[in-house]
Order: C-alpha cells, then sequence, then structure tokens
C-alpha cells in the first residue's frame, strides 16, 4: 500500500494548483499517482487533464446513485505524466452538502479498493473547514499538508487547521507533513518570515516555499502545471515541488503531530511577529 496524503488550506489561497504540480512532481520521481479534487467547483485535476472532467457526483445520479453499477474507469482520467485524476464534484452552489459528496467519493473508491493501486493517493480538499465529509480524507491518509502564505488570514487558517490534523491523530495515523508556502515574495511580501515562526512554534516546518512568479498565474489559465511550461522561470518554480517530492517519498519523510495554538493566543502573538 503507498501512501496517501491530503492537502488542506484556506480557501483560494492556491490548494489545487499546489497540489496538480506536486502529484506532476511525485510521478516525475517515479511514483504512479492518483489526485482526487473534493471541490463542488471541480477544477482541482484542470491542469493535469486540461479539461473539467465529468465529477463523480454527475456518473453516480445518471445511475440513479447505484454505486454498483460504477466502474473505476467512469470516473478516472489520465492526466499528464500519467497521474490519474478524479473530481469529487458537488452540489449546485446554494444547495446540498459538499461535504456528503466528499464522503460519498472516499466510500467510492474504497469500493473500487484504489488504495492498494497507487504509490500516492493525493486528496486535493475544499478550503479550511475540516468537518463531516470534508474531513474523510484525514481518516485515510497518512499525511496532511497545508498550504499557506506569509500573512494573517492564511496562518490564523492554517492554525485551525491543526487543530484538526492534532486531533484526528489521536483516532487515526495521520500527522502533518509540513507547510507549503505559496506565493513567496521576499520583496514585497516578507518571504515566510512569520510563516517559519507560526511554523516553529506549532511543531512542524515550511518544507516547500512557491515563488511569487507569473509563470504560475499563465499556467493556471493556459490549464497545464508548471512542468509544461517551457519558459523563462519554469526551473525555479518547479523546484520547490521536485525537492518536497523526494522527502515525501524518501523512507522516513518528515512528519509530526502538530501542537496547535489557542485563538486568542494566535492573536496575540502574530501582532509580535510583524
Amino acid at each position: 500500500m503507498g501512501i496517501v496524503i491530503a492537502v488542506y488550506g484556506k480557501g483560494g489561497i492556491g490548494k489545487s494548483t499546489n497540489s496538480a504540480n506536486l502529484s506532476t512532481a511525485l510521478a516525475m520521481k517515479g511514483a504512479s499517482v492518483l489526485q482526487i479534487g473534493c471541490d463542488p467547483k471541480h477544477d482541482s485535476t484542470f491542469p493535469i487533464t486540461g479539461h473539467l472532467q465529468k465529477t463523480v457526483i454527475e456518473v453516480l445520479e445518471e445511475v440513479g446513485f447505484h454505486h454498483e453499477e460504477v466502474m473505476f474507469e467512469d470516473v478516472v482520467k489520465k492526466g499528464f505524466a500519467n497521474v490519474d485524476a478524479i473530481e469529487a464534484g458537488g452540489p449546485p452552489a446554494g444547495s446540498g452538502c459538499g461535504g456528503y459528496v466528499v464522503g460519498e467519493t472516499v466510500k467510492l473508491l474504497q469500493e473500487f479498493g484504489v488504495y492498494d493501486k497507487y504509490d500516492v493517493i493525493l486528496f486535493d480538499v475544499l478550503g479550511d473547514v475540516v468537518c463531516g465529509g470534508f474531513s474523510a480524507p484525514l481518516n485515510y491518509a497518512d499525511y496532511a499538508l497545508i498550504v499557506a502564505t506569509n500573512d494573517f488570514d492564511s496562518i490564523f487558517a492554517a492554525n485551525r487547521l491543526c487543530m484538526a490534523i492534532e486531533q484526528k491523530s489521536a483516532r487515526s495515523k495521520v500527522q502533518l507533513a509540513g507547510i507549503i508556502g505559496n506565493k513567496v515574495d521576499y520583496v514585497n511580501g516578507g518571504g515566510t518570515n512569520v510563516l517559519d515562526k507560526f511554523a516553529d512554534k506549532v511543531n512542524t516546518k515550511v518544507v516547500a516555499k512557491v515563488p511569487m512568479h507569473d509563470l504560475i498565474r499563465r499556467s493556471r489559465l493556459a490549464g497545464k502545471t508548471l512542468f509544461q511550461m517551457e519558459e523563462d522561470g519554469q526551473d525555479v518554480c518547479i523546484a520547490p515541488y521536485l525537492a518536497l517530492a523526494e522527502q515525501l517519498l524518501s523512507e522516513k519523510p518528515f512528519a509530526t503531530v502538530p501542537k496547535s495554538l489557542g485563538d486568542r493566543e494566535i492573536f496575540e502573538l502574530m501582532g509580535g511577529w510583524m
């Protein structure tokens, strides 16, 4: 059985872009990879496949939600670097429960026996609300990764995620494999100065520093991974993902049980870190 990774972070922080490029980097290192998008927007795997694929919920609707009529091939699409991709999907905006759909997708994957088919399974999970179905990937994950930037809102959300991982680790094997620092800007954004202090305080570290670079924005618009963008800046953009992939595939990856801070404590501490 391979490793299962769950990627979380504040909404809009760049989880899907980071997940797609990390999945590709893992594949480039020789791993067989399945990425599972767990967001009603179903755009997690867009950079890998180049299109918005049919979601699990759409396939289930077509067969009246009879799981036994769904084949693995009905919901998985092969993308760049032979990364397999699945999108859970979700209800229309303003109705239903996206977390329920994620939970149903996890059950369906169990029925398919996918946890024994890949070297790495990566869940890209909606937002920073780890409740109900959205927490389901943590029940299967070996490691969680948090995507964050060097600002208050992002770090406050990261601390809440540390709380969830800390609580889950008491009942499951999941540990925090670190924080991916996203949109790192040493000129105007302080690099990762605040993020590094937070990571140290909660018993983890920043394991990748993805630069603020226009190539990343353009790759997303093009529906491609950074590994397909053969332009100036590619090397510096893909380097953090390749290094993190190597670390995750090593014999003993870095991982800890986080020690989250109280909400008021994080408010007080961060004021002194700026």
